[in-house]
């Protein structure tokens, strides 16, 4: 996308605003845009305001951009409307194909011909999503990760209509915006980040079920140990470094064996009542008398001040 046509998305319509819609929209409002917001859930524009506003002080402290401000967003209670006269299209609808299809279908009828169409969808297949559309060219996915005011990641992806140039131009809309946008060049369930969590977690919930650990001990062992390595950088970046001067190549060569080794002993735990309840269990040990509204918070700000301190390192990308 040239800098012209990135810069002539003044406009973006949120459609579907619970908790990923609400947060996209305070991230757009704090980039300077104008907002159309549209949900048919009751009370959905007053939920949706009080969210603003409660996630607008961390958004302050990241730094506006001039000319920011929570009087841009105006709330539709038609979609068409709202799409109407939109440059950009973020959708966070449930997570069902039906839905979704018939959703793209009039958004697809009711938008400009050159807007382009995103899905927040975490599982969904955008050639699925399309494919009830008129123009399925301009249809992505634009996949954020929670919450989206904070965390930089989108994944791109396109379906089998989706035009290169359409992706080129998503790409380039986020990018412009602040985010840190990876195109996933073919279509597989959960995307990257949710697969990779989901392998995380499958071994979690496993030595769990098998009473290895506690909940809160695998919550300690990774985000007292490879967490903090993680935040910094990625699984690969990491393995180099803990290669020394002979980098991932010494690694694979004298870990590569183990490593395969334990992916043989991986566990593959089914997601039975007697596990869920060990989990649930678990995690109210942990929580305590913690509220989860003051681990937000505080989560909130170290992902502030961690996101700051990696932009100002400038090695770390």
């Amino acid at each position: 996308m040239s800098t012209s046509s990135v810069s002539s998305v003044k406009r973006v319509a949120v459609v579907g605003t619970g908790v990923i819609g609400a947060s996209w929209v305070a991230y757009f409002l704090a980039h300077g845009l104008d907002v159309n917001a549209t949900d048919p859930s009751p009370g959905a524009e007053d939920r949706l305001r009080a969210a603003v506003a409660q996630h607008w002080p961390t958004l302050e402290r990241f730094g506006l951009v001039p000319g920011a401000s929570v009087d841009r967003l105006r709330f539709h209670d038609s979609l068409e409307d709202a799409v109407s006269v939109a440059d950009f299209v973020q959708e966070n609808g449930p997570e069902r194909m039906d839905f979704k299809i018939d959703l793209f279908r009039r958004m697809d009828a009711a938008a400009p011909p050159d807007t382009i169409l995103a899905s927040s969808s975490s599982g969904l297949a955008i050639s699925g999503v399309q494919s009830g559309c008129a123009h399925p060219q301009r249809v992505v996915l634009g996949h954020p990760f929670n919450p989206p005011h904070l965390i930089p990641l989108v994944e791109v992806i396109g379906g089998e209509q989706t035009s290169a140039e359409a992706i080129e131009r998503t790409m380039a809309f986020y990018a412009a915006i602040g985010k840190r946008p990876i195109h996933v060049k073919r279509e597989v369930k959960g995307h990257i980040a949710n697969r990779l969590q989901a392998a995380l977690w499958r071994e979690a919930f496993h030595l769990v079920n098998e009473g290895v650990a506690s909940v809160a001990d695998i919550d300690t062992a990774i985000a007292h140990g490879p967490g903090l390595r993680w935040a910094v950088m990625g699984p690969f970046m990491n393995l180099h470094l803990s290669g020394g001067a002979g980098g991932i190549e010494h690694v694979l060569a004298h870990l590569g064996g183990p490593i395969e080794d334990w992916w043989k002993d991986l566990g593959a735990p089914s997601m039975t009542a007697d596990l869920k309840q060990k989990v649930t269990q678990g995690v109210a040990d942990e929580l305590g008398s913690r509220r989860t509204s003051d681990l937000e918070a505080a989560r909130d700000t170290l992902l502030l001040n961690l996101i700051r301190a990696k932009a100002e390192t400038g090695k770390l990308d």
